[in-house]
């Protein structure tokens, strides 16, 4: 038979308050939470390295609509998104002079609408890493306040006790120190999650910047037939959500 080690993580959890436990609990709350965020965003990630390589064929093919097929249907993609937000924004200008905004030239206008759809992904993709910034920034100190707890329960208890030799403190005072491991297996992750994802998110708003320059150029001084199917490409794309 294995012998149960009498001062490993089961004793911690027997012998813990609910203070104890109650910190167990947080940190594991918190891991889980990270590692959810990480996962979900590293392969949302993946999939926006696949839109980024989509946008680089996007300028090869001979018309907007062809364009726009390229892009992707399935409203996912921010830069199928920006596209269509360009376009609308063209018509729009075109066919509301009255309205305010014909007062603008229509390269402001683009730029603006441009802008829109491009900061709307940058807020989609900056979601969530502020649970890795709080996990990474409250985890060590959450499990140092475990330990700080535990060593005092501890101490409590060797002193009702009244035996203090070496074997009697360092059980007790060794669970509690297993709380501040925890605080930084837990926030290690979630640090090196946040850095790796921003560094990420970055590389892909470079890319949807350089689209968004590129798209404001071809709305300029796109040749009038292809405006015209993008025209009509749009609005197929708008009347069928």
């Amino acid at each position: 038979m294995v012998e149960q080690n009498p001062y490993g993580m089961a004793a911690m959890w027997a012998q813990g308050d609910w203070v104890t436990r109650s910190v167990a609990l947080l940190l594991l709350v918190m891991s889980v939470a990270s590692w959810t965020v990480i996962i979900l965003k590293s392969l949302r990630l993946i999939q926006l390295k696949r839109d980024a390589a989509q946008a680089d064929q996007f300028w090869h093919t001979h018309s907007f609509a062809e364009g726009l097929k390229v892009l992707g249907t399935d409203g996912g993609s921010p830069f199928h998104h920006m596209a269509i937000e360009g376009q609308a924004a063209v018509n729009h200008h075109a066919t509301a002079k009255d309205d305010l905004h014909g007062q603008m030239n229509l390269a402001d206008w683009l730029s603006e609408a441009l802008r829109g759809a491009r900061d709307d992904a940058a807020e989609k993709l900056q979601s969530g890493l502020s649970v890795l910034a709080s996990v990474g920034s409250t985890a060590p100190f959450v499990g140092l306040f475990g330990t700080v707890w535990g060593i005092y329960h501890a101490l409590v208890g060797i002193g009702v006790s009244g035996q203090a030799s070496i074997d009697k403190v360092a059980g007790p005072v060794g669970e509690a120190l297993i709380m501040t491991a925890f605080g930084l297996a837990v926030a290690i992750p979630a640090v090196l999650g946040y850095n790796a994802l921003t560094r990420s998110n970055k590389s892909v708003l470079g890319k949807l910047n350089r689209f968004s320059r590129q798209l404001h150029a071809y709305f300029l001084t796109g040749s009038p037939l292809k405006k015209d199917s993008a025209v009509r490409a749009v609005s197929m794309q708008r009347g069928g959500n």
